[in-house]
């Protein structure tokens, strides 16, 4: 990734925020109602934009950050989602990916999150931040080091460190989210008479509603869950997906995670039709941890897949 160049945040917040941010300070919209994030009114032409989280690209956004956020724009993709390394962007250099990603016409609606941006000190660098490249969501990526080994109260409180982001998020017509892994559908020991309870209950119940439900769908059939109940059991709350296909097998086999969207298990179809009648969907994003092919082709592949299923 290119080296940002240190410099003082202060004071630059005012100049450099995007419009639908910039709006929710000026009219001191502070419900989430009043404030609705601009991923709530993103058009395309497909009304669900399909974005790439970056990960995908990861080796070559390490070496070019902006010539990668090229490419991926110029293969089609609608918006992209930047993950852990920019949270130590300076705001000039955010800056400088806004204005190129402009140019290109590409948006950035969302970030993957270390669990610290979502602490009170840091709120208003996560805000600063996010707006200037125009994203409205906040997602927690994973939850701090310590939470697995504290069964259920652990888990409690990520959710009370998500509310507490999301009422300074709001506040600035942005949300939390949180991203599952594998282990947010281990069962704790002690199941209730509905039957086993997982972390993702946890946070579900212990978050308010404007906190975003990101569904991995792959590490959800690894699991052997069904992501069209989820969504269906959360309503309005699953307003953006990761589309990472899954197959039971080793990666020597280029199966497991190394399958590419709709080569694996992964129902498409119901997905789709739940997110978009019931969960709340706003946009989707193609994520691939690797495959057969390497990390553009993958990207360019996946996106013609969906193109051809959307069509």
């Amino acid at each position: 990734m290119n080296s940002p160049r240190p410099t003082s945040r202060r004071g630059f917040l005012a100049s450099s925020i995007g419009a639908p941010l910039a709006l929710s300070f000026a009219t001191g919209c502070a419900s989430e109602e009043a404030a609705a994030p601009a991923e709530e009114t993103a058009t395309s032409v497909d009304p669900y934009p399909v974005g790439l989280e970056l990960y995908s690209v990861r080796e070559a956004l390490a070496e070019d950050l902006m010539g990668t956020v090229t490419k991926v724009a110029e293969m089609g993709y609608e918006t992209v989602e930047f993950y852990r390394p920019y949270y130590s962007w300076t705001p000039e250099y955010a800056q400088e990916v806004r204005t190129h990603m402009d140019s290109l016409g590409i948006r950035c609606l969302s970030t993957h999150n270390p669990a610290e941006a979502f602490m009170a000190e840091n709120h208003q660098k996560s805000i600063e931040l996010n707006g200037i490249i125009g994203s409205t969501t906040m997602v927690m990526a994973s939850p701090p080091r310590d939470v697995r080994e504290g069964g259920a109260d652990g888990w409690k409180g990520v959710g009370e460190l998500l509310t507490g982001a999301q009422e300074a998020f709001s506040a600035a017509g942005m949300r939390a989210g949180y991203h599952n892994h594998q282990y947010e559908w281990q069962a704790f020991e002690d199941a209730t008479e509905d039957g086993p309870r997982f972390p993702l209950d946890v946070l579900a119940d212990e978050t308010p509603a404007g906190v975003t439900l990101q569904l991995d769908v792959g590490t959800c059939l690894e699991m052997e869950q069904d992501p069209v109940a989820w969504i269906k059991a959360h309503p309005g709350r699953i307003r953006n997906i990761h589309c990472k296909d899954w197959a039971p097998g080793s990666d020597e086999d280029e199966k497991g995670y190394r399958v590419l969207f709709r080569e694996g298990t992964a129902d498409w179809q119901g997905i789709f039709d739940a997110a978009e009648s019931v969960g709340g969907v706003k946009f989707y994003l193609i994520e691939q941890e690797g495959s057969r092919y390497d990390e553009f082709e993958s990207a360019r592949r996946c996106l013609e897949t969906w193109r051809e299923m959307r069509a």
